[in-house]
């Protein structure tokens, strides 16, 4: 285990910490860390505008600077996008002030080491006493409340932990308060995932038929992505279809990908990939599996018992980037969505966009057993979108 003694801790997402003195420890993905941690601060109740006002004050007026210097320090060494390190904020926070305990001073914990490491933010009470936390972004994101200050969006970080929120009978009123430091919006694209230890890791063991032959594969899987990805919301295609795979999953997967495709022409190795997708997995529809819209990342796809169609699009966009790195357009139909693969030899019956030809490769199991370049029938007349476009030389990038 890596210890890092510059002032904070990766830890499990619920773990807390145990202190000595004003000195905590977390573990967090297994690189342990130490933060020394601010006291003698204390939430008024009830919530208020002033009882936030005051609750800020005396932060501000604290020893913070450690805390957040060792936090952003971790943050650069690690590379972590925001939604990791909006990961490590949620365990420093809880383990400084714990959720289950005063849930509304946890989530104000949360807004200052967020507008102190320089996210725009807000916070609002609602008149039923609810505590929301918001961050701008830029970026398209779903299935969330959102406000607009001016022109600015701002997304709820905290709304799963109310379950639902009326916000017609609800009225919330929004905290003004001046933090010069909290001026960038908050990016959900994910390019890095942690360095998960070795020990993390479990067996999956996943078979399909092709050809009338068997394969099996030995996917190594990580339960804590689940936690990672737990609130995790419905963003674009190009920032959902980019979310990597962690280098132990990837290294226990594609090699043995392109190794049952050596041999292959490449439109025999892409409808490889695509019955694999296909048939490797169960089919779950998010409601059945989740109760709302959910879109999982690759990784996800492999660690959950059942996936969708945007999931194994994601997918397979994925294993044809990885082995075959060609270009792909996705396309969302009112009520499905597949993807369309350019290939270096043409075939019947193309796509086209922007005057290149492309031809569907459903991921997704079907009544009927569809080759390359077939199109599910009920949707030969329905209208759809291209959703996201990827050329080979956006990898290079």
């Amino acid at each position: 285990m890596l210890v890092y003694l510059i002032a904070l801790c990766f830890t499990q997402p619920n773990a807390i910490g145990q202190t000595i003195s004003n000195k905590q420890y977390f573990n967090f993905y297994g690189d342990s860390i130490e933060i020394i941690t601010p006291k003698n601060w204390h939430l008024q109740s009830p919530i208020s505008s002033t009882a936030i006002t005051d609750f800020y004050t005396q932060l501000n007026s604290s020893n913070y600077q450690p805390m957040l210097a060792a936090m952003l320090a971790y943050k650069q060494q690690q590379q972590l996008n925001d939604w990791l390190y909006y990961q490590l904020i949620r365990i420093v926070a809880n383990g400084v002030s714990p959720k289950a305990a005063n849930y509304q001073q946890y989530t104000l914990f949360k807004w200052f080491l967020l507008a102190k490491s320089g996210y725009a933010t807000s916070v609002s009470v609602t008149n039923t006493n609810k505590l929301l936390l918001y961050a701008q972004t830029n970026e398209p994101i779903y299935n969330i409340p959102y406000h607009l200050k001016g022109d600015k969006q701002y997304v709820c970080l905290n709304y799963h932990d109310y379950g639902d929120i009326d916000f017609e009978k609800e009225k919330a009123e929004h905290i003004n308060i001046d933090v010069p430091e909290a001026v960038n919006a908050f990016s959900y694209k994910i390019n890095r995932l942690p360095n998960f230890k070795g020990a993390s890791y479990t067996t999956k063991d996943v078979q399909f038929d092709y050809q009338q032959k068997d394969f099996h594969f030995k996917i190594l899987v990580n339960k804590e992505i689940k936690q990672i990805f737990a609130n995790y919301p419905v963003v674009d295609y190009e920032c959902y279809f980019n979310i990597p795979i962690s280098s132990i999953t990837y290294n226990s997967l594609i090699p043995s990908l392109k190794e049952a495709v050596k041999g292959f022409d490449q439109k025999q190795g892409v409808d490889y990939l695509m019955r694999f997708t296909r048939y490797a997995f169960m089919f779950q529809p998010d409601k059945v599996a989740f109760g709302q819209e959910k879109r999982l990342s690759p990784e996800q796809t492999l660690l959950y018992d059942g996936s969708d169609c945007e999931d194994r699009a994601a997918f397979f966009f994925f294993l044809v980037r990885e082995i075959y790195n060609l270009p792909m357009i996705a396309l969302a139909y009112p009520e499905h969505v597949t993807i369309a693969v350019k290939f270096d030899k043409q075939m019947a019956n193309p796509i086209v966009y922007k005057g290149n030809n492309y031809w569907v490769c459903e991921p997704t199991p079907q009544q009927k057993d569809l080759r390359l370049g077939q199109i599910l029938p009920s949707l030969k007349h329905q209208t759809y979108d291209v959703v996201y476009e990827y050329s080979p030389s956006q990898l290079a990038k």
